[in-house]
């Protein structure tokens, strides 16, 4: 809550409470005498403001936190039935000449004080139900838009912890691979060691941010292909389409690499067989057809191994669960020794820079 915000709810509240002092003044000036009548405003206005202020700052918001409202129903009616009683006592004793002449026994007031009591239950029902009434409208809205901050900034810790799991597990993979080429091929490792220099430094500036525009991913994502491509030479038949046509489309970073990444990894690489990779990509009336098809075996089949959990296909359904809500398909399928993953998406027109 800022200090400005804070400045304007007890200016707010000194002008409420003045105002109210004014209009009992007025009132009561009709059938007293005047300073009396000021008197009567002042300690009344006093009294209200004491126990509302108590009802509304203290026992309300501790209701709400606890949620214990049963509780402060309890709470809120003695504050009435207490507040009632003072104005009786204040309406009963405070008068230069009583309309009644009060008795000079004691017993004998309470007549005057039940008349007063039950006469000011309304204005005190009155001053703690619209003082209730607003702070309660106040505290849940500021309890909802906390909720709000704290439930949007658990999607971003969640979604920031998945796509983190991704980025050293691709930079990790591609080391390796320029690692095993330089003992063999440095002219290879060398245009690899480029290659990864552009998809570093894709990761580095424009991962951080929660969408990137559609054909930077693309080229990432063609970045890795090529990188596969180069290191499985001619053991691997792989076919790959890119097509944007609204420049302006926009996706969540690295969300389609753990699908490549499946499709290089689960390959058919048997003796004798020639495994193959299929990729489509494509944009259409801001929509994203994609598109990955791979070779496998029984022998070689999708595995859940390794213990590192939360890389791959779980990944991306999380992910697209928390980020695009009701605006994909995907489908996951094997059959005949082939695996398929297809997925529409309906992209965004404009992203964070």
């Amino acid at each position: 809550m800022t200090k400005s915000f804070i400045v304007k709810e007890y200016i707010f509240t000194f002008i409420f409470w003045l105002v109210l002092a004014i209009v009992l003044w007025f009132n009561f000036q009709s059938t007293t005498e005047s300073y009396l009548a000021m008197t009567q405003a002042v300690i009344i206005a006093a009294f209200s403001f004491t126990f509302t202020h108590f009802l509304t700052n203290k026992l309300l918001p501790k209701a709400l936190r606890e949620k214990k409202m049963k509780l402060f129903l309890v709470q809120l009616v003695m504050v009435i039935f207490m507040l009632s009683l003072v104005f009786s006592v204040i309406f009963t004793y405070l008068e230069v000449e009583p309309k009644d002449e009060l008795p000079d026994n004691f017993r004998d007031h309470l007549p005057f004080l039940w008349k007063g009591f039950y006469m000011s239950l309304p204005a005190s029902f009155l001053i703690n139900g619209a003082a209730c009434g607003v702070k309660f409208y106040n505290e849940h809205g500021r309890i909802e838009r906390d909720h709000i901050l704290l439930q949007q900034a658990h999607l971003e810790n969640q979604l920031k912890l998945l796509q983190d799991q991704i980025n050293p597990h691709v930079v990790f993979n591609i080391l390796n691979h320029i690692h095993i080429l330089m003992k063999t091929d440095t002219q290879l490792a060398d245009f690899l060691l480029m290659k990864f220099s552009d998809i570093l430094r894709y990761q580095l500036y424009h991962c951080n941010q929660p969408l990137v525009p559609l054909d930077k991913e693309m080229e990432y994502l063609q970045n890795l292909v090529e990188v596969e491509k180069l290191r499985w030479g001619n053991e691997l038949d792989v076919k790959a389409q890119w097509q944007i046509n609204n420049r302006k489309a926009s996706i969540a970073p690295l969300l389609l690499v753990p699908f490549i990444e499946n499709a290089f990894k689960y390959v058919c690489r048997l003796p004798g067989h020639k495994g193959y990779v299929k990729i489509s990509c494509q944009e259409k009336n801001n929509s994203l057809y994609f598109y990955v098809e791979n070779s496998y075996s029984d022998m070689a089949t999708y595995k859940k191994k390794d213990g590192t959990g939360g890389i791959g296909l779980q990944n991306v359904k999380k992910r697209l669960k928390l980020q695009y809500p009701d605006s994909y398909d995907l489908n996951i399928e094997s059959d005949n020794h082939i695996f398929r993953i297809t997925l529409t998406l309906t992209l965004s027109d404009s992203y964070e820079l």
